[in-house]
Formats: C-alpha cells, sequence, structure tokens
C-alpha cells in the first residue's frame, strides 16, 4: 500500500517590501512521504518570495513535468517556474525553453557547491534562469518552524528573508549564484 501525503495547513503573511506586496495566504500544502520538513519549508520560503494572487504549487515531486511552484497568466502560459533543490541540469534547460522566467532555490549546504560547479557551465547561457541560495543553517533552522497547523510571517527586502512564528524567527540571507539576464 502507497504511503499518502500528510497534508499541513499554512497562513503567510508576507510583506515584501522590494515589490510593495503585502498580502496574507491560506495555504494547503501536501507533503509527499519522501519529502523532508526543511524542502517543504523551503518550498513555502519559495512562494513567499514569489507571492501572487495566481502563484500554485505542482502535484509534487512524483510530477517531473511540473515545477515546485509555477505562475501561470490568464491563457495558461507559464510566467515563472519554480524549483526547490538541486534540480537536474536538463530539467531546468527544458523548462527555461517553456517558461518566461526559471527560478532555482538551492539548498543542502556543501550539495549545492558541487552541484552548481557541474551545472555551471551550461546554465550560465540560460537567460531566463536564476539561482540562489539558502544557506543550510537557514533551511535547517526554517525546518523547525514546520507543524500541521502554521501561522508565519515573511518580511523580505534586499536578499534577506525574516521568517517568524510568533515564537521563534529564522533570518535566512540567500546567496544569488545566477541572476535573470533579460530584464525580469
Amino acid at each position: 500500500m502507497a504511503l499518502k501525503s500528510t497534508i499541513f495547513k499554512a497562513e503567510l503573511s508576507i510583506a515584501d517590501i522590494d515589490r510593495g506586496y503585502y498580502r496574507d495566504h491560506s495555504l494547503t500544502i501536501a507533503r509527499h512521504p519522501s519529502e523532508t520538513d526543511e524542502r517543504m519549508m523551503v518550498r513555502l520560503l519559495a512562494f513567499a518570495l514569489h507571492a501572487n494572487d495566481a502563484l500554485a504549487f505542482g502535484r509534487g515531486l512524483s510530477a517531473e513535468d511540473e515545477p515546485d511552484i509555477w505562475l501561470r497568466d490568464l491563457t495558461g502560459a507559464i510566467d515563472e517556474w519554480i524549483e526547490v533543490g538541486l534540480p537536474d541540469e536538463r530539467e531546468v534547460r527544458k523548462a527555461c525553453g517553456r517558461a518566461r522566467a526559471v527560478y532555482v532555490l538551492a539548498y543542502g549546504g556543501r550539495a549545492v557547491d558541487l552541484w552548481w560547479q557541474n551545472v555551471h557551465a551550461s546554465l550560465e547561457r540560460q537567460e531566463r534562469l536564476a539561482v540562489a541560495e539558502v544557506p543550510s543553517e537557514a533551511s535547517r533552522s526554517l525546518s523547525q518552524l514546520a507543524n500541521r497547523t502554521m501561522r508565519l510571517q515573511f518580511t523580505i527586502q534586499d536578499d534577506h528573508v525574516l521568517v517568524a512564528d510568533g515564537e521563534t524567527s529564522v533570518a535566512v540571507e540567500l546567496r544569488n549564484r545566477k541572476s535573470l539576464s533579460r530584464g525580469r
């Protein structure tokens, strides 16, 4: 018998000073049995960084043809394709052909350095791609905030994110590995 996803509820209060975006979002997150709290919380961070009323989670780890999070326009075209972790280089290049912008939010400490070393030459040429890294101590601290029901506040400014749950706060300083090349 296959294991079922665990359902989490999250109330996000997002204050993105850079974009002038101030909104609350009520989310239902299905955590795949093989997904860790750390990965799920980095997905929530990615959602907050790109928050939009039309932003949606993909079908999850078992769906190779969908991102972790995406933003589609009214015609169904993909505006933003957002991956969390260390995705396969070929899949990232394919996503760059399908979406107006592709974002990778990498985490995993030393594994990020090794992954970037292996894919850098190929991915550096992708104009529609941006890659940022969540430091390992920050992603581990975020995992401590994971609960079946969460109320989280995200304050975002200049690649700095403060995530708080009312009792604990986690500072995340994103490390930019690659920026979008085409005026996005």
